[in-house]
């Protein structure tokens, strides 16, 4: 005779169908760098409320949590430069590779890598941010990891170790940021700042298959866009111009000029028309991709002195939406850049973290105030700030969303938030 099911069962069942039908968020803001994903994110929690589980973690850094299957992956760093007024001894700085139960939270492995000796040492910016910021990626059977001068690894889901591959030396400011994609049979990785280049990595090996040169000051991670013949380009926004490379060859197809000073947010498209967004004067550019040659005078849709110069925009519905690096909540039409809102977040500090949404609601991450809940609509409704762990903690990681769960990363812990059949 079958006994029936308790209600964790059944969570727990429903939770690992969903994961089977393909609801993963496996590279920096989500499958196709939308920032959207999932459904029936929980309006409000908190350290009592729909907190699902938290996991302590072996290091700290301001790297997303990515999920492939039932598993989550990110990165950490230990042993130095975990405070600046004591960064202890560069020797002992350990870079990991963590994967997690989606389930419950728990460790399943940490794998550690040696720094490489071009690894930078602690100012204030990378006490800050810490050694792992860039976002891992994963396919159906590994994960690809980037440490900026400490090159790019691979491990399968199991955390065998596959091979490294160095992808420069240089170093810059605020560190390591552009995250690894994957493509087709290839790992790109933007090494603007590590190399003033772009690489496609073979995945099986980490074989430098293509690399591609004059890469100027561009932090950003790349984007996949798939045009209306269903060629695929893949779009990289720099320093003074947006450019479309092929994604198997490292290619140049087409560039605009742009945005005047060095990059970090990454594009958003929808269909061919992107959406590039930098730079300390906030400006965002719109372009039609499929061109050929300089495209400057003919793809052009149009450009505003609004934008964001480190986080990364959502676009739904029609309209553009940030959580502005300088604590602003902004919104603008996607047709024409019109501002629709602009309105100080609940903060005075900077903000790092890029927007997120579930599709009817948008999640604003602070570093010390908790998550801004808005609804997604192009008027300023607020539904909820929410509040996590100690007032100790800092949140400069961008969340991710898979069904009804929402990954919220601190410099010490992660955090499950899952909504309940019915609410």
């Amino acid at each position: 005779m079958l006994k029936p099911c308790s209600f964790s069962q059944i969570l727990a069942l429903s939770l690992l169908t969903s994961l089977a039908h393909g609801e993963d968020w496996s590279r920096f803001r989500g499958q196709s760098a939308e920032g959207i994903g999932g459904h029936g994110v929980p309006v409000t929690w908190s350290n009592t409320e729909n907190l699902a589980w938290k996991t302590d973690l072996p290091g700290k850094g301001s790297s997303s949590p990515i999920v492939a299957g039932n598993r989550i992956f990110l990165t950490a760093h230990s042993g130095y430069g975990m405070r600046i007024e004591d960064p202890g001894d560069r020797d002992e700085l350990r870079l990991h590779v963590i994967c997690l139960s989606i389930e419950d939270g728990s460790i399943l492995w940490d794998k550690q890598v040696d720094p490489l000796p071009a690894e930078q040492r602690v100012n204030k910016r990378i006490a800050d941010h810490g050694y792992a910021s860039p976002t891992p990626c994963a396919d159906e059977n590994n994960v690809y990891a980037s440490f900026g001068p400490s090159g790019v690894v691979a491990f399968t889901h199991e955390g065998d170790f596959l091979w490294r591959q160095d992808v420069g030396s240089k170093t810059a400011g605020f560190g390591a940021a552009a995250s690894p994609i994957e493509f087709e049979d290839l790992v790109i990785m933007n090494a603007s700042i590590e190399d003033g280049a772009v690489y496609g990595l073979d995945k099986k090996t980490g074989e430098i298959r293509w690399r591609t040169e004059e890469i100027d000051r561009a932090w950003t991670t790349p984007t996949i866009v798939t045009l209306a013949n269903g060629e695929k380009e893949m779009v990289l926004n720099q320093k003074g111009a947006i450019l479309g490379l092929d994604p198997r060859t490292g290619t140049k197809l087409w560039w605009c000029d742009a945005i005047q000073d060095y990059i970090v947010p990454c594009v958003v498209a929808d269909g061919e028309t992107i959406y590039c967004s930098g730079g300390r004067t906030n400006m965002t550019f719109v372009v039609k991709a499929g061109g050929e040659g300089d495209v400057t005078d003919t793809h052009l849709v149009w450009d505003v002195s609004r934008g964001a110069n480190v986080t990364s925009p959502l676009l739904d519905d029609g309209y553009l939406y940030w959580s502005h690096d300088k604590a602003i909540a902004l919104c603008l039409r996607a047709s024409d850049g019109k501002e629709m809102f602009r309105e100080r977040m609940p903060t005075r500090s900077r903000v790092y973290a890029s927007i997120v949404g579930d599709g009817e609601k948008l999640f604003l991450t602070t570093r010390d105030a908790g998550v801004l809940v808005l609804a997604a609509e192009p008027k300023y409704r607020e539904l909820a700030i929410n509040k996590l762990g100690t007032d100790d903690e800092r949140f400069n990681a961008t969340p991710a969303i898979v069904g009804d769960q929402i990954l919220i990363r601190s410099d010490k812990t992660l955090y499950c938030v899952r909504g309940r059949e019915g609410t």
